[in-house]
């Protein structure tokens, strides 16, 4: 059955508590428009260009710009294509940003530190874990080093969320037009399945650490993805996740500067 989303959903087609009682995801139901198959594989190979971008060793200039082009190529190539494809409704993705979403921000990231470093500790338990080279390079890094790459992290993230949520889109109109999925099924399969991906990209980053990055990863992943589930706007899942790297970063920043002092 297609649901309409200019009309409020039935209670039942909804995730619960997961999700606010108005408004729905986009295009999987051709509202507010229609995004074919093929439409579709233009985005998403938007998307994988936009990946490649980031992490091939491209000669970019050197000192901040060099770092900024890629960073926000990222994110503007797969935002291109589905402007391309959804030339006047590209923007139903983004929402209101106020007092309620800035909270959901900061609730959601806190969520995820707390059930990201619990899942961390067991599985450091059970294997070995590879520690993100990031943070140690952010360590060896000046005052102004430190700033350019906390400014590059701003467009990083967000491209980091159009990786997971256009996917996510994706999915959910694979699934209830191919495969007969109800909205439920469809909205639960492609968080999982979206939340696998980010987990696997994440392989060279980690030393290829399997485990590591489908249960740690793929996990914080999971709950990243709760506010957009909630809200259907990216803005929140955005800021969640540049709350959480933020947050991540600045503390062991903090508590190595503690250690040298020592």
């Amino acid at each position: 059955m297609t649901l309409d989303t200019s009309r409020p959903l039935a209670s039942e087609h909804r995730l619960r508590r997961l999700e606010d009682p108005v408004g729905d995801f986009p295009f999987y139901n051709d509202a507010p428009t229609t995004i074919s198959a093929r439409q579709w594989l233009f985005v998403l190979g938007a998307v994988a260009a936009g990946f490649l971008v980031l992490v091939l060793p491209i000669p970019w200039p050197g000192g901040v710009l060099g770092a900024l082009i890629p960073a926000v190529l990222f994110p503007v190539l797969p935002m291109v294509a589905l402007a391309h494809v959804a030339p006047k409704h590209w923007t139903v993705i983004f929402g209101k940003v106020g007092v309620r979403e800035l909270r959901l921000m900061l609730g959601f990231a806190l969520l995820n530190i707390v059930v990201s470093m619990s899942i961390g500790a067991i599985v450091s338990v059970l294997t070995e874990v590879t520690p993100n080279g990031a943070a140690q390079l952010l360590g060896s890094m000046d005052a102004a080093g430190r700033m350019a790459f906390f400014a590059k992290t701003v467009p990083q993230l967000f491209g980091e969320e159009l990786l997971t949520l256009l996917p996510f889109l994706a999915l959910m109109q694979a699934l209830s037009v191919h495969f007969g999925a109800g909205r439920k099924g469809a909205i639960i399969s492609a968080w999982l399945i979206s939340s696998l991906l980010f987990g696997l990209i994440h392989l060279p980053t980690y030393d290829w650490n399997l485990i590591q990055c489908i249960v740690v990863i793929g996990s914080a992943r999971l709950v990243l993805t709760l506010p957009w589930i909630l809200t259907k706007n990216i803005w929140v899942s955005t800021g969640a996740h540049i709350v959480n790297d933020w947050l991540l970063f600045g503390v062991g920043l903090l508590f190595a500067g503690l250690m040298g002092k020592a």
